[in-house]
């Protein structure tokens, strides 16, 4: 699955034996309303007091028929599940959630009902689970058929099977019926065993009306009229896979397809307005199927993929085997509004969900403690694929800056491991995070390049033929990667794994054996990120690891407890000026030295930063980086120049580095060509700015604006207003000229306002450069009559990519009101959809007339926004973090901490809660620390 680019992001572990359980024969577990219990239930209580479900009844095989009738909104079905019985048991416990039970009944092998009643069904709503009772014992070592007969109301939301819809360019609304089932809500639209490790096969037949079509993850095999004027679709059976990949769709959509080489049918699904949008995501799905074919060395193994755009979608997409389903920005892509940042993200997304179809389809986690196996695989694959078959788009450059996200998470106490306990499903919904992802992929890009990269591929490639259509554990990818295969060894079998290969291909770093299951364990099972400490003391360079914090100094009495047990194996690299070979060594001890030589002037710890640790020079070590980068800057790598100035200014924030050495540091930018370093820099000194001008701050904040104005004239003024150049080059413009414009720089508004005018005098049929559309669109927000013009194409355009670039231009105007209406118009769901609430209350905390606004509307309508999204979803991660996420004083941490008090109930589940007051408490003291230093330091630059 991947979550929203918008905002870059602890668990409680909970008894398996649930506090709500009934544990008295009578009254008997409630029951869904209007549902009546079963003659005889009364007499029994719920036979299972935990959360996840029993291991003595294992599903084999699903047969789901389902009807959804999208006049009335609902949907009903019948479900045999053929159950593998491992213990002698009269109860059959499984998943359900919402659902209305009108019949259950039990058939032995040969089809014959085990009772002539209808067997009782007891429900447990907080654990999500029914039971069902069978007079005769179910016999251990058979196989009986579970029928279940269902019905429910679609949903209203983002999850299970829901309703969404889509308005044509004449206003007719028209319906559609979609699915999301990870992790949790498979339950939601048939009763099953809905956890990672029961895969079964499944068998799906749908009937739909004839205007309508219906997808599931196979192809149809045959459609027959079933009276009623209804047809039903039938498709073929699956491969085995676990619930949440399960998906269907019953739309009017079009769709445009081709094949692979290898002969699987590729199809891009869309509104039937917006069909001519999906061309270049068709062409990236085929190209990265046939390279994923090529570098897993195993054939995707169903006969289609399909890819859909769904009008109301949570999150960023969802890799359902087969059926892969997308917000509309991750795969319509429109030539005349979509950026080249828009085209980034949906060739990325789109590797990521068909990575997914190996890494987390072909073989899962065995449960969602390491969702990290699917979720930060797939969020690396993402850039391996694209730098192979999209090397234009750079992708490479951006790697970097997820490990920045990863580092900015993983340094409040608030961080957990990326492998974490999880039970219950608004716990296993909050696993779907920085760490997992983010972090996931940058441990994986540090273990690649320690490994080697055809080490690491081939470890990969024997870790999805040993469990393909399996569960797996951290373990076993550790074990795959430490007893890789020569190709001689794979021909010979379907997969190869034996002890013997250890010694054949125990890995040899700078000169030490490598345990790499202690190794990984130590970046795995413990949070946080390792802060590397480096002197220089003659021809030795001197090493200490600590962890790396930025909520408490190293002054503060809290210090020592906070660093206490932790120790990471940390892979090494360094490059001085004496060669240019890449040194490496491997770092197991909490302090260590190498010898450099006395001929070494200079030394770069964390080569390209391919390792996942933060650098701290020394002793005057940051004194020397200054005077290289002002010297000799392209002696460094631009990802070794990007890596010093994040370094430096985390570690202004953590309080090892003061304020004037990072901006010091930075004053090499004048010179430096590379675009990544220079974003680097800019976006260091824009946070401050932005932090500071929500403050009553005014002569600081007069005199950044201007000092950065200044120190980038010279390449603001190179930037032309057009979609020329590299993809670095327009990330350059569209980054450059954003800032610009909200400092105020008046020739870059003159400019804006007069595209603007033209754009309005088009009535809106003027497609701007699409780099700085949206610029020239918050430019002309500013003006009444500009902000309900663009207020109007927002609800008129059918380009998804247009609509955001506007709705962002939107929540840049100063005025409070119109700041107030878009929020309203959020919460009411229509004009604005409830998709993109989360991001639009982001988006207005971020103007500095609507910080207090957002947050104030988000305390207020708090039970509404849990009951639309979800606790420990992703939006109300977003909706907590991104609205606190700039406040900066004692005050504000005073309301914040008081919040969450009134909600302690929901907070105490969230962990978001604890990184918000984290992040709060960062703020307060970088503040208090540094706000004396930058405004001394600015004096002296005026």
């Amino acid at each position: 699955m991947a979550l929203l680019g918008l905002l870059v992001l602890s668990l409680f572990h909970v008894s398996l034996v649930g506090s709500h359980t009934s544990s008295k024969h009578a009254p008997s577990p409630p029951q869904p309303a209007g549902e009546q219990s079963p003659e005889g239930s009364d007499n029994l209580s719920f036979p299972w007091s935990r959360l996840r479900l029993p291991r003595y009844i294992i599903p084999l095989h699903y047969d789901l028929h389902l009807h959804p009738n999208l006049t009335s909104l609902s949907f009903t079905g019948t479900v045999q599940i053929q159950i593998d019985v491992q213990n002698n048991t009269n109860w059959v416990v499984l998943h359900s959630k919402g659902l209305k039970i009108s019949k259950a009944t039990i058939l032995d092998q040969n089809l014959t009902h085990l009772s002539d009643k209808v067997l009782p069904v007891l429900h447990h709503p907080s654990h999500e689970q029914i039971g069902i009772f069978s007079p005769r014992v179910l016999s251990s070592g058979r196989k009986y058929f579970l029928c279940i007969e269902f019905g429910a109301e679609l949903a209203e939301g983002f999850y299970g099977f829901y309703k969404s819809t889509y308005r044509t360019s004449t206003g007719e609304t028209r319906t559609l019926a979609s699915t999301h089932f990870e992790p949790t809500s498979a339950r939601m639209a048939f009763p099953c065993f809905d956890e990672p490790n029961f895969k079964a096969n499944f068998t799906v037949r749908i009937k739909r009306n004839p205007e309508f079509i219906s997808l599931s993850n196979m192809p149809i095999v045959k459609t027959v009229e079933v009276g009623d004027g209804l047809l039903e679709d039938q498709f073929d059976v699956s491969v085995k896979m676990s619930t949440y990949l399960v998906a269907f769709v019953v739309c009017d959509f079009k769709s445009v397809t081709a094949t692979t080489s290898s002969g699987v049918q590729v199809s891009i699904y869309a509104s039937p307005e917006k069909w001519q949008q999906t061309s270049y995501a068709l062409e990236v799905a085929v190209k990265m199927l046939d390279f994923y074919d090529e570098y897993f060395n195993i054939h995707y193994p169903l006969p289609k993929q399909d890819l859909i755009a769904i009008p109301d979608f949570e999150s960023g997409a969802m890799e359902n085997w087969g059926l892969t389903t997308y917000r509309e920005t991750s795969l319509l892509y429109d030539p005349l509004t979509s950026s080249i940042s828009d085209k980034l993200w949906i060739t990325m997304v789109i590797g990521h969900e068909l990575a997914h179809q190996w890494f987390g389809n072909l073989v899962t986690m065995e449960w969602w403690n390491d969702i990290w196996l699917n979720e930060g695989f797939a969020r690396y694959m993402e850039y391996i694929s694209v730098e192979a078959t999209y090397p234009d788009l750079k992708v490479e450059e951006y790697l970097l800056h997820t490990c920045f996200a990863a580092v900015g998470s993983d340094s409040l106490n608030s961080s957990r491991p990326i492998s974490s306990p999880a039970e219950n499903p608004t716990q296993i919904k909050q696993m779907f995070d920085t760490a997992s992802y983010d972090k996931g992929a940058c441990v994986l890009h540090m273990l690649r390049h320690f490994l080697t990269d055809d080490v690491f591929q081939r470890g990969i490639v024997q870790y999805l033929r040993k469990y393909s259509y399996k569960n797996a554990l951290n373990q076993d990818l550790w074990d795959s990667l430490a007893n890789t295969c020569s190709e001689e060894d794979f021909i010979s079998g379907k997969h190869c794994y034996s002890s013997s290969q250890a010694s054949k291909n125990a890995y040899l770093f700078a000169g030490e054996h490598l345990d790499l299951t202690a190794m990984m364990n130590t970046w795995i099972l413990q949070k946080g990120i390792p802060l590397v400490t480096v002197t220089r003391k003659g021809p030795h360079l001197l090493l200490r690891q600590d962890r790396f914090l930025r909520t408490v100094l190293p002054s503060d009495p809290l210090w020592s407890s906070l660093q206490k047990g932790f120790l990471w194996h940390i892979p090494l690299t360094y490059k001085t000026d004496a060669s240019n070979t890449i040194h490496r060594h491997l770092m197991t001890t909490q302090t260590d030295s190498i010898h450099i030589g006395e001929e070494v002037s200079w030394v770069k710890v964390n080569t390209d930063m391919t390792g996942y640790y933060v650098v701290h020079y020394e002793d005057g070590g940051w004194d020397k980086m200054t005077k290289l980068l002002r010297q000799n800057h392209t002696a460094l790598s631009y990802k070794d120049r990007t890596q010093l100035i994040h370094n430096a200014f985390q570690l202004v924030t953590a309080g090892h580095l003061s304020l004037d050495k990072g901006l010091d540091l930075i004053g090499y930018l004048q010179l430096e060509t590379h675009n990544v370093p220079l974003l680097q820099g800019l976006g260091s000194l824009q946070a401050f700015y932005h932090m500071i001008e929500k403050r009553n701050e005014i002569d600081v904040t007069r005199k950044l604006r201007m000092h950065i104005l200044r120190f980038f004239r010279a390449v603001i003024d190179q930037q032309t207003w057009s979609d020329g150049g590299s993809v670095s080059e327009r990330r350059l413009r569209s980054e450059l000229l954003s800032l610009a414009c909200h400092l105020d720089d008046p020739p870059c508004l003159e400019r804006a306002r007069q595209s603007f005018k033209h754009w309005l005098q088009s009535k809106g049929t003027l497609n701007l450069p699409t780099d700085v559309a949206e610029t020239v669109f918050s430019v002309g927000a500013q003006e009444d009559h500009g902000w309900a013009s663009l207020l109007h194409t927002y609800n008129i355009s059918s380009s998804a990519a247009l609509k955001g670039k506007i709705l962002f231009a939107l929540t840049c105007s100063r005025d409070t009101n119109k700041l107030h209406r878009l929020l309203e118009l959020g919460l009411e769901g229509k004009v604005i959809r409830s998709q993109d609430l989360s991001s639009l209350i982001f988006m207005v905390a971020r103007n500095p007339q609507g910080h207090r606004l957002a947050w104030n509307f988000v305390k207020k309508n708090w039970d509404t926004l849990v009951q639309r999204f979800q606790l420990g979803s992703f939006c109300i991660r977003s909706i907590i973090i991104g609205t606190t996420g700039q406040f900066s004083s004692p005050e504000e941490l005073a309301e914040v901490q008081l919040f969450f008090e009134s909600i302690k109930e929901q907070a105490s589940q969230l962990r978001a809660a604890q990184v918000a007051l984290d992040n709060v408490q960062k703020n307060v003291r970088w503040f208090q620390r540094n706000l004396e230093t930058l405004r001394n330091w600015l004096n002296q630059q005026m």
